[in-house]
This record gives C-alpha cells, structure tokens and sequence, in this order.
C-alpha cells in the first residue's frame, strides 16, 4: 500500500504562491498517474490537476489554469503543485492521490490512494 505525505500548506496573502509537495512510498511511483485535488468546507472534492506517469502530459482544473503547474520528479518518488497568484476562493485541503493507470485523468474514482491532506488558506 503506497502512502502520500503533503506538505507544503500555510497561511498566504492574496497574489502569493505556494509550492505544495507530494512524497510518495514505494517503488512503483513511476508507473503511475498522480493528481491533485481540494476540499472547501461545505464543498464537494474537485480536481485541480492531474500529471501522467512521465510527466509528458498534464491537465489542469479551468479555474487554477495559468496559476497553478502540477510537475513530478520521479527519481525523488515527488509530485509538486505550483500554486501562484492565489485567490481566497483557493482555500481549501489540498489532497494529492495516486491514479490506477499511467494516464492523468480528472475524475476522483480513477485514484487508488490518497494522502491526509494539506491546509491552504489565502487570505484577502
């Protein structure tokens, strides 16, 4: 069973950046797809971006679009989030899961593992 750790969370101001990152167990980290979704109070789970299994392709959430860049380093078994010019309403519990196949997918039940969680609060 693999296990996800995020870290990367805090407390920014309107217009700043984060950089989230996710640590994989394991190794079969290469062999898969790897997202990232969010959790708002209240709010259902949505995608913010998925990345394939060589980072060669990537799909990203139209309201994080040209703000946010998922990557991955496969020889540090790492995902990232690049996470700029943030707004209040990217508040929410950042999750990063592991995909059942190689290929990035939007769709939550295409993910086998899941991390805790990371809290990102912007504030205005």
């Amino acid at each position: 069973q693999v296990q996800l750790v995020e870290s990367g969370g805090g407390l920014v101001q309107a217009g700043g950046s984060l950089r989230l990152s996710c640590a994989a167990s394991g190794r079969t980290f290469s062999s898969y797809a790897m997202g990232w979704f969010r959790q708002a109070p209240g709010k259902e789970r949505e995608f913010v971006a998925a990345v394939n299994w060589n980072g060669g392709h990537t799909s990203h959430a139209d309201s994080v679009k040209g703000r946010f860049t998922i990557s991955r380093d496969n020889a540090k078994n790492t995902v990232y989030l690049q996470m700029n010019s943030l707004k209040p309403e990217d508040t929410a519990v950042y999750y990063c899961a592991r995909g059942t196949t190689a290929w990035d997918t939007r769709f939550p039940q295409d993910f086998g593992s899941w991390g805790q969680g990371t809290q990102v609060t912007v504030s205005s």
